[in-house]
């Protein structure tokens, strides 16, 4: 029994079942004691960043600890995006790297690297296992970090001589009990009672923490009881299902017009697990001008830390909504109740007259009605997006109903993150139906993971997105750069089905709007892995946007059939602020 064993037993005894990993020289103890070992599956990825992508997504889907390997060195430094992904969007994870003997430690060792001083900015917490005794308490505590209060990503350093030392005399790993989540304080839930039964326009703001909190039926218990239009952010998304008549939609940069109309005028914000992300505030002086803030968190930092709440609800999530549900739809049909069902039909009148169009003229596949399409074939799949135009089509036009369905780099925004984040969700349900949208500039980041799709035979579909350009990028320098298009051309692309099929992968390609539902039925049809290589416009953009230092009401959208923004008044935005 030596260190390398003993953590074995360590993350069996954690309820650990999947682990995702690449070997290198000193971790090879670690993979030596895992040979054998019938409780744990490890998956072989092609990269130490699949690596990390694909316990992220394995923890996002479930709700557990995801759990990666890497050697040191250049391992540990390929997990590194891995990792602040983690951080940012509070993804409980435990991070185990080898590292060169404590007694090289500092001699510029041979793939030696301070994973340790390098994670410090992007982890709860780090560890480095400098004798074998010390492995009980470091395993306990970085499990019991991962999971407890806001999650996150934990880093566990794990030197070759700690490995290899001998463990017989330590106990069997038992986990660290987690505390309890703590109850909101009467005096904020009846500062915050106040405020809502004052409001005459009031909005729910829901996000990410929702589904950290498992507070979804409590949220939609309390919207269905006090019949206030909710918005929801990127990770909020699925929190109140896509249909939902009171659900306006996302907010934000690429919200939609009824979402972000109702924040700019309304009159309290109800804020649930959200924290004011730059990219659903826009402008933040110019956000929601005439709100007052209930803001509800476990985090008691993001509390004021952007926007200043009037009352501020620190502690479970759950419980604060399920003790305010009552007392707020009480006064559902008070002295307000008149001005507030006015406010609720034209909130829904403008989700009716601004809802997304999907009878896109021309021969050519228009991708949000594909999506849309696709989400309605399947409407129980998991969806890993990457990052980009394709990204924002899927939180616009995906029939959404739950959050832990939805995997997608919010805060870090990384390239790559899809395919990998894909394999881990279906990892942790064999049975789920996951599907993977993906643009041509991301898919290649982390295109090698299509070997461990085979290896594995994992069902993932994939439905690649290919407009031959950097998407966003390219829209941008054609809003904001006066079209001055710099190093996003991507016209020389290789055949991504002869990719496919030279991994053994199944492929299909369409580019006419006709083959669509025949190619979606085929996609859906195939027993195994497969990639749907869908080929559009260059030229197509996400509508609608907020361009950069203007505040929310200020969309540019020239899809939508009537303004409700203002004239914008920079030259550079004039020429391309069409009638929205």
């Amino acid at each position: 029994m030596n260190g390398a064993r003993w953590l074995v037993q360590a993350l069996v005894a954690e309820g650990v079942d999947t682990l995702f990993g690449y070997p290198g020289g000193a971790i090879m103890p670690f993979y030596d004691a895992l040979h054998g070992v019938t409780e744990l599956k490890h998956v072989l990825v092609r990269h130490e960043q699949g690596a990390a992508f694909a316990a992220n997504g394995y923890a996002r889907a479930s709700g557990r600890v995801g759990v990666c390997v890497a050697t040191s060195g250049p391992g540990a430094s390929n997990l590194v995006t891995g990792i602040a992904d983690a951080m940012l969007d509070s993804v409980p994870m435990v991070v185990i790297t080898g590292q060169v003997a404590t007694t090289l430690m500092g001699t510029d060792a041979f793939q030696e690297l301070d994973v340790f001083g390098m994670t410090l900015p992007m982890v709860k917490h780090s560890f480095i296992a400098r004798r074998v005794e010390d492995l009980p308490r470091i395993v306990g505590e970085a499990f019991r970090l991962a999971r407890e209060g806001r999650p996150g990503p934990v880093l566990i350093d794990f030197p070759k001589d700690v490995q290899i030392a001998d463990a017989s005399k330590l106990p069997a790993h038992v986990p660290s009990p987690i505390d309890a989540v703590e109850a909101p304080m009467d005096a904020s839930l009846h500062a915050a009672l106040a405020l809502i039964s004052q409001a005459h326009k009031p909005v729910v703001y829901g996000g990410g923490g929702i589904a950290l909190g498992n507070a979804m039926q409590a949220f939609r218990t309390f919207v269905d009881a006090t019949q206030i239009p909710t918005v929801l952010t990127l990770k909020g998304l699925g929190a109140l299902a896509a249909q939902h008549p009171l659900n306006l939609g996302m907010l934000g940069m690429h919200g939609s017009r009824a979402a972000n109309l109702a924040v700019q005028e309304s009159d309290l914000l109800i804020v649930v697990g959200a924290r004011f992300d730059d990219r659903a505030t826009g402008k933040l002086a110019e956000f929601a001008p005439n709100a007052r803030v209930v803001h509800m968190d476990l985090d008691a930092c993001e509390i004021s830390k952007l926007r200043h709440a009037d009352a501020g609800v620190r502690g479970d999530i759950a419980t604060t909504l399920t003790k305010l549900t009552l007392p707020c739809a009480a006064h559902l049909h008070g002295r307000n109740g008149v001005a507030r069902r006015a406010w609720r039909a034209q909130c829904q009148e403008r989700a009716r007259e601004f809802a997304a169009r999907y009878d896109a003229p021309g021969e050519t596949v228009y991708a949000p009605a594909l999506l849309k399409r696709l989400s309605e074939l399947a409407p129980d799949a998991v969806v890993a997006c990457d990052v980009g135009q394709h990204q924002m089509w899927v939180a616009q036009h995906w029939r959404l109903d739950d959050p832990r369905k939805h995997l997608t780099s919010g805060a870090l925004g990384a390239m790559g993150f899809g395919l990998p984040a894909a394999i881990g969700a279906q990892m942790q349900n064999p049975d789920a139906r996951v599907f993977c949208v993906s643009g041509d500039g991301s898919f290649l980041m982390n295109v090698q993971e299509l070997a461990t799709l085979r290896r594995y035979n994992l069902p993932v579909k994939i439905v690649l997105l290919d407009n031959q350009a950097l998407g966003m990028v390219r829209q941008w320098q054609e809003l904001f750069f006066e079209r001055r298009y710099s190093e996003i051309d991507l016209s020389d692309n290789p055949d991504f089905v002869a990719v496919a099929q030279a991994f053994g992968i199944e492929a299909l390609h369409v580019e006419r709007a006709d083959e669509v539902e025949g190619a979606l039925q085929a996609l859906l049809d195939a027993k195994g892995p497969a990639l749907l290589h869908v080929a559009i416009d260059t030229a197509a953009n996400v509508w609608p946007l907020v361009p950069p230092n203007r505040n929310n009401a200020e969309m540019l959208d020239p899809q939508a059939e009537t303004s409700a923004a203002a004239t914008p008044t920079h030259p550079q935005e004039a020429s391309h602020a069409l009638p929205a």
